[in-house]
């Protein structure tokens, strides 16, 4: 078994990593268990009963969290110029079409979300092979295509954030930082479970929700009581 380091000995002093505790004990203690230097992420990994491998149990969906990521997010609008203006007025970072497909197609992709329209998907469509891996290619599903570029901005930039389960059935979502309030990182993590509550498939039986972790950028995992969690 590794040897536990100084940092990771005192975060377990702090809490019982075999006990299971209320979202809101939670969403304290994971502060007080973040030894980075930096803002550390706080991250929600939700284990559902699903079978991703099947079509109909596919949970993907969006949530506009409350208090935001934390995050500056870089936004990349591929648009045709009538839009641009609209664009840039919502504050996207890199705005425009042609020169940036270029610049992907040559392995440029430094930026977190990318929106597009319907009628430039023909172009944006051959970049799936530099964007599909790294999570950056846009979706209808995920309003990042969409005519309404400004307003696709504007909720992105305050905190709207795109969730898809992975082949194990878990989905890893960052809902803040460690600076944020305890109510902040509760009430942002509620949101997210409410959402993905609504989601649930048809096809889906047994437990939904099988279990739920809060953590931060190199914290251990903080096991949540699922008996605390509101609506599920």
């Amino acid at each position: 078994m590794a040897k536990l380091t100084k940092k990771q000995k005192a975060a377990f002093e702090k809490y019982d990593n075999t006990k299971a505790y209320s979202l809101g004990e939670a969403s304290s203690i994971v502060k007080e268990i973040s030894y980075t230097k930096f803002d550390a992420s706080v991250d929600l990994d939700i284990r559902l009963g699903v079978d991703p491998r099947k079509a109909d149990q596919m949970v993907r969906g969006v949530a506009t969290l409350p208090h935001g990521t934390g995050k500056e997010i870089k936004v990349l609008v591929l648009c045709t110029p009538d839009k641009e203006e609209e664009a840039k007025a919502a504050g996207a970072d890199y705005v425009g079409l042609d020169e940036y497909i270029k610049k992907i197609e040559g392995g440029w992709t430094d930026v977190d979300v990318i929106i597009t329209m319907p009628t430039v998907m023909a172009k944006v469509g051959r970049l799936g092979r530099v964007l599909g891996p790294r999570g950056l290619m846009p979706n209808p599903k995920a309003g990042t295509v969409t005519l309404e570029v400004g307003k696709a901005v504007q909720e992105v930039k305050a905190g709207k954030i795109d969730f898809k389960v992975d082949k194990f059935g878990i989905i890893h979502a960052g809902i803040g930082k460690v600076s944020f309030k305890p109510e902040q990182i509760k009430e942002n993590a509620e949101e997210l479970i409410s959402i993905i509550s609504k989601l649930k498939p048809s096809s889906s039986k047994g437990t939904y929700f099988k279990s739920v972790t809060l953590s931060s950028t190199m914290s251990p995992g903080i096991k949540i009581e699922k008996s605390s969690l509101a609506g599920i």
